[in-house]
């Protein structure tokens, strides 16, 4: 990876060139995560809309600037040493609901808030994203994780995607060229290599009360289950067959913390920045649970999430501490 001397000397002065007041140097990713952890980029780009974001990265990729999209800010947890590159911030969010098909459809912009989005359907009697009303995030972080809940995920729904590609321009992948898995994809799988700028769900129409009835309901299993606070989402991936939650919590750790971050006493995949905490707290804590965990059941837990940045210099295992 490129290093914040050469990034500074070589690319720095033609970003300010090219992008003026827009670029943001040494921008604090902490301010754009929801976890409130991440060290500083190099330099940062609000992008407004999909064709702005098509035209930022279509830049900076010409100029082989290290770059990395971020969304909602969920499922991602940036290093205290922060990103040597260009972060681009995705306000795009331009919704469109289509009810002049047979089949009615919802096309977004991949910043748009995917339960926002999903809200604004319900309302027009719109059923097949009641389970996103309660999932934090962006569309594009969406169909970039295939995220899901209450037995229902975004390759359910999702018709097409409009992908960037370096090289080919703008393109429309239909779902099966996605790749879908349990919360990964081509995409996850192949990180950097293109960027999400919109997607189109196909939906049906429902019966107004039932899908007002299943949101609810969803809603209110969402409170129980899971905390309040400042977290990443979902740590980890289920294991085929268990829960991640289960299995951290079997091995003693409900409440651990290491730092400012602590395993969740309400949910223990979910981990909270409780006071200040930094990546590095965040990262202990996550090699405490993979280890006790394959210590204690010989299951290997895989992150959900995403490490972005250098963590070599951070602690690898902490035996962490209960308040």
């Amino acid at each position: 990876m490129t290093q914040p001397s050469d990034l500074s000397s070589t690319i720095i002065p033609a970003l300010r060139e090219k992008f003026g007041e827009k670029l943001q140097e040494n921008a604090v990713l902490a301010n754009y995560t929801t976890a409130k952890v991440g060290g500083p980029a190099d330099g940062l780009i609000v992008a407004s809309s999909s064709q702005e974001l098509e035209d930022i990265f279509t830049t900076l990729w010409k100029m082989e600037c290290p770059v990395y999209l971020l969304g909602s800010g969920a499922n991602v947890l940036v290093s205290d040493a922060g990103f040597r590159g260009v972060v681009v911030v995705n306000h795009a969010k331009n919704v469109k609901i289509d009810l002049h098909h047979a089949t009615p459809s919802v096309w977004a912009e991949s910043g748009a808030n995917l339960s926002s989005m999903a809200r604004q359907v319900a309302l027009r009697n719109l059923s097949g994203m009641e389970w996103a009303t309660t999932v934090p995030g962006s569309v594009g972080g969406a169909v970039f994780g295939n995220a899901g809940a209450f037995g229902s995920n975004t390759a359910a729904s999702l018709k097409m995607a409009e992908i960037l590609h370096p090289l080919e321009g703008k393109q429309e992948w239909p779902v099966e060229k996605l790749e879908y898995g349990y919360r990964t994809s081509w995409l996850k799988k192949n990180p950097g290599k293109v960027v999400v700028l919109a997607a189109r769900f196909e939906l049906s129409t429902g019966e107004p009360d039932v899908i007002q009835a299943r949101m609810s309901e969803y809603s209110s299993r969402r409170r129980e289950s899971q905390p309040q606070g400042a977290s990443m989402g979902s740590t980890f991936k289920n294991p085929e067959g268990d829960h991640s939650a289960r299995l951290i919590e079997a091995a003693g750790l409900k409440g651990t913390r290491v730092g400012g971050a602590q395993i969740s006493e309400k949910h223990a995949n979910f981990f909270i920045n409780i006071d200040n905490a930094t990546a590095s707290d965040y990262y202990a804590l996550i090699q405490l649970a993979k280890s006790r965990v394959s210590e204690a059941f010989g299951v290997s837990l895989d992150l959900e999430i995403e490490l972005l940045g250098d963590f070599s210099n951070s602690p690898k295992t902490s035996s962490g501490n209960r308040k």
